[in-house]
């Protein structure tokens, strides 16, 4: 395989960092070293990042945005005390003035943590898509979208249509002169259709996207599937009836819905959250804690997915996690700061948002594996419920594991048939509760199509869901029938 970091591209992307001249990579080591020399832990997390969004909407380009940013966030730990400083001015004197901050942190008692274990795989391309495609063929797609779709039926009233790209380079260095850098690019398109019929409005999208260049996105294919796709369901919604309200069998749907797996039961299996011992599985490992059968895997190492990482912002290399297997909880996600107090190695899910934010245990690619069980053959056990094949937003409790989601595509089912679409079904519960109570697995796991966002502590990083049809002996469903 060849060495990814001896690529020129990757030389040239390393040189933003370092660009003005006012540090170079020694003087980076030797200011780590320096700031750095009394505490257990801690990293100079150096970062250039340029990203771009396009909105059409109305039949016209809406906003178009372009931005570059640069900076450093520079992180002390001393026992279980961080010190943490940043500035949008990568130099010596910037690097010196934050460094001022981590000297009221007292004095380490202990050796300092060793550094992560170096890697050179590389889980994405190097190139900057965002210099690929240039700006009057971005803003073409766009319009090509959008028509596209208004051709596509007479009762599509109106079309949304959002292409966003980034690319960041990171660079993280250690007072023991480690040294990890990384280049992550990232694109995404949207597609929001509303169609109308007899005064009745309803909405339908679809989104894809990952660590890859714009070509992922902009193949004809790809886009036409998004409005194929959007447009379904927002047909499906013009002709949904009303919630029913109660507690119901649910199936879900293979994919995207891995998102109330991420929400109900991955939060709570973030090692910060269960040092503290305030998660529902604070304490359990080795416990049963979900229905047999049940594995979930928090993996950042998947190739070209909108949740993977080569190496997390701490400099740990991503890897596939075992969190829950056969219903068993073996362990939990980690940064550097959390495994160490807990006595364990780090996962490679210490994450940030950008170098204005200190790292934390976070979650990369979350989902659970398939099993053996015909999708057709748990549709035809359901005799009165709910089959949820899609969902929008959604809020979790992480000490209670309680949750609410909304759905945005879902149907009744009677008799192991799938009827009408509903309109304005939560579904309500708890996360432990909720996986003791899976009695079908499918053979049909999948992960979602590169769309996720993942908020904590006020920080958003993208993050990948997924999981198989999954057959649950109850959930409340909240809905909207008188």
């Amino acid at each position: 395989m060849t060495d990814p970091f001896s690529s020129s591209a990757f030389t040239d992307a390393r040189g933003l960092i370092y660009r003005d001249g006012q540090l170079d990579p020694d003087g980076a080591r030797r200011l780590t070293a320096s700031a750095l020399s009394g505490c257990d832990d801690g990293e100079l997390f150096l970062q250039y990042r340029a990203s771009e969004s396009f909105g059409f909407d109305d039949g016209r380009l809406k906003t178009a945005d372009y931005s570059t940013d640069k900076g450093f966030g520079l992180r002390g730990v001393s026992g279980e005390t961080t010190g943490f400083a940043h500035a949008n001015e990568i130099s010596e004197a910037a690097i010196a003035r934050a460094a001022q901050t981590l000297a009221l942190l007292d004095p380490a008692k202990q050796a300092p943590a060793p550094p992560p274990r170096q890697t050179n795989r590389h889980l994405y391309t190097d190139v900057n898509p965002l210099e690929l495609v240039p700006f009057a063929e971005k803003v073409a797609l766009c319009a090509k979208v959008d028509a596209a779709a208004r051709a596509r039926d007479p009762l599509v009233s109106q079309v949304s249509v959002s292409l966003s790209g980034s690319w960041s380079v990171v660079e993280i260095v250690r007072a023991d002169g480690f040294t990890a850098t990384d280049i992550r690019p990232l694109v995404r398109l949207n597609v929001s259709i509303i169609v109308e019929e007899n005064g009745r409005r309803e909405t339908g999208s679809f989104g894809i996207g990952g660590r890859y260049l714009y070509d992922g996105v902009m193949e004809e294919g790809v886009w036409n599937r998004a409005i194929d796709e959007a447009l379904a369901q927002a047909r499906t919604n013009l002709r949904s009836v009303a919630a029913p309200a109660g507690e119901m069998t649910v199936l879900l749907g293979p994919g995207w819905p891995g998102v109330l797996l991420h929400e109900a039961v991955g939060h709570g299996l973030e090692g910060d959250f269960n040092r503290k011992g305030t998660s529902a599985f604070s304490g359990r490992i080795g416990q049963q804690v979900a229905a047999k059968g049940v594995t979930v895997v928090d993996d950042g190492s998947i190739m070209n997915r909108r949740g993977s990482l080569s190496i997390d912002d701490e400099g740990t290399p991503t890897q596939e996690n075992i969190l829950i297997e056969d219903g068993i909880l073996k362990s939990y996600m980690q940064d550097r700061l959390n495994a160490r107090l807990m006595g364990v190695e780090p996962t490679g899910n210490g994450r940030r948002e950008s170098y204005g934010h200190a790292p934390m245990p976070r979650m990369t690619n979350t989902f659970m594996r398939g099993g053996e069980d015909d999708p057709a053959e748990l549709l035809s056990r359901v005799k009165n419920g709910v089959f949820a094949k899609s969902f929008g937003g959604g809020q979790v409790d992480i000490v209670s594991g309680k949750f609410v989601f909304s759905c945005t595509e879902a149907y009744l089912v009677k008799d192991g048939k799938i009827g009408d679409p509903i309109k304005g079904a939560t579904l309500i519960g708890d996360g432990p509760t909720t996986m003791n109570k899976i009695i079908g697995i499918g053979n049909d796991m999948a992960l979602d199509e590169g769309i996720g966002m993942c908020g904590k502590g006020g920080q958003s990083v993208p993050a990948g869901v997924g999981q198989p049809t999954l057959l649950i002996d109850g959930i409340t469903i909240g809905g909207t029938a008188a």
